[in-house]
């Protein structure tokens, strides 16, 4: 977790560092940060009761108990069964606002910072209360983070990491056990359930990837969106181009092997297409692949699964394939021709 806050810190980092590596016992959090991503800009310093933030909050609880009812870790939760009543109809919108309120943030607000077992140096809200009346009050970075370029990103990329963790749970098995797949076609990420030959589509492989490259191109580090329809829609790329896969015995489609790249990096004058990227690219990606490492289950245990348990393990399965790819190209590297001040 240190090497993703601390390279690079930035307020987009610290807001990503909570999403992508804090420990998660329920959905909550995913839940709160869509919240505060929702909320008016410009209450920023203005006092927000829980009864104005419960409502975003519940209804992304209850959207989410749509495509999961696995929504925790523990084997029972009053306010979920309140979500799953109103989903049902046995529970007025009221109740459901009321009892949000009064049981849906027990936790999140006090851990919503806390990752690796620290307090992170930057806060998006402040827990308040205005008389009788709790409530938060989001704070001057919360303000400048939705200002950044990349704000448009953050709500795919939590609702990317939500479907991954909520996945996991619901498939009750041990995560050592998943092995996340790419559709190349499609650009989705899903498991395949081998005792029931069933696949599910957990989500876009730009919403999941993102994160991890800071929203910056791999290969030139500039700017890139993953919002569908943009002008800066990031492409995702085969590091080691898909096309020589006929000569390896390993899957191309990992997620060891997928980075997101600007369409004039990936197929622009002077793009990569199916070179291969030089050697200094080959440390980035491994760089790349450890913030997943530190991060937790399912893409975690896939990358473990598909390059090794060690560092130095996956370190030689980098190289090696990498090795491989170079004697079945001819030896032709390729690298931009502009490049931006590193990121990760």
């Amino acid at each position: 977790m240190n090497t993703f806050t601390e390279f690079h810190p930035s307020l987009e980092s610290y807001f990503r560092s909570i999403i992508l590596f804090g420990r998660n016992v329920a959905s909550y959090k995913f839940a709160m940060a869509k919240s505060l991503l929702e909320l008016d800009q410009h209450q920023t310093n203005t006092f927000i009761s829980l009864e104005d933030v419960s409502i975003p909050f519940a209804h992304h609880v209850c959207e989410h108990l749509k495509i999961s009812d696995k929504q925790a870790t523990s084997s029972s939760s009053k306010f979920l069964d309140i979500c799953r009543g109103y989903n049902a109809g046995s529970v007025s919108h009221e109740q459901l606002i009321d009892a949000t309120k009064k049981l849906g943030f027990v936790n999140v607000l006090d851990a919503f910072h806390n990752v690796s077992n620290g307090t992170l140096p930057v806060s998006f809200f402040e827990v308040q209360k205005h008389g009788k009346t709790k409530g938060i009050v989001l704070t001057d970075d919360l303000y400048n983070v939705l200002q950044s370029v990349q704000s448009e990103n953050f709500a795919l990329e939590v609702e990317a990491r939500w479907r991954l963790v909520e996945t996991a749970w619901s498939l009750n098995i041990a995560p050592s056990l998943l092995n996340v797949k790419h559709d190349t076609v499609a650009e989705q990420f899903f498991i395949q359930e081998t005792d029931r030959h069933k696949r599910i589509n957990i989500t876009s492989s730009r919403d999941a990837l993102n994160g991890y490259q800071k929203g910056k191109c791999f290969y030139c580090f500039r700017d890139i969106s993953i919002q569908s329809g943009d002008m800066n829609l990031a492409d995702v790329d085969h590091f080691i181009p898909h096309t020589l896969g006929p000569g390896f015995e390993e899957n191309l489609n990992g997620v060891w092997n997928l980075v997101l790249a600007c369409q004039s990096c990936n197929r622009g004058e002077n793009g990569k297409f199916a070179r291969i990227p030089s050697l200094e690219y080959l440390e980035r990606l491994h760089r790349r692949n450890e913030f997943f490492i530190e991060s937790h289950h399912p893409l975690r245990e896939t990358l473990l699964n598909q390059t090794g348990a060690s560092t130095d393990t996956r370190i030689k399965y980098l190289q090696t394939m990498y090795n491989l790819s170079v004697s079945l190209s001819g030896g032709i590297r390729w690298k931009p021709t502009f490049e931006l001040p590193a990121s990760f």
